[in-house]
């Protein structure tokens, strides 16, 4: 695996901000910032909002057989009977 350096400049109000967060999760503030940083990545949407609505337009646009969910449900179990017995 490769890594690279990243630096970062902080004011020293925010450096010690984080080095109070890093010590009271018990951790370095290298491994508080990365944690960190992992977390802000995945919750950061990768795909466009529109793709999305776009996708979201077209299905809506089908007609798919339906029914009540206990329906549905029965259904499912009586396939997962089926092939037990089968």
């Amino acid at each position: 695996m490769v890594t690279k350096r990243l630096q970062v400049l902080l004011d020293e109000g925010e450096w010690k901000e984080i080095q109070n967060a890093a010590r009271a999760e018990r951790m370095t503030v290298a491994e508080w910032v990365r944690q960190t940083l992992r977390f802000a990545r995945r919750a950061v949407s990768t795909s466009d909002v529109e793709a999305k609505l776009a996708a979201v337009r077209t299905a809506v646009r089908h007609q798919f057989p339906t029914a009540d969910i206990e329906q549905v449900n029965a259904e499912i179990e009586r396939g997962y009977l089926d092939k037990a017995i089968s």
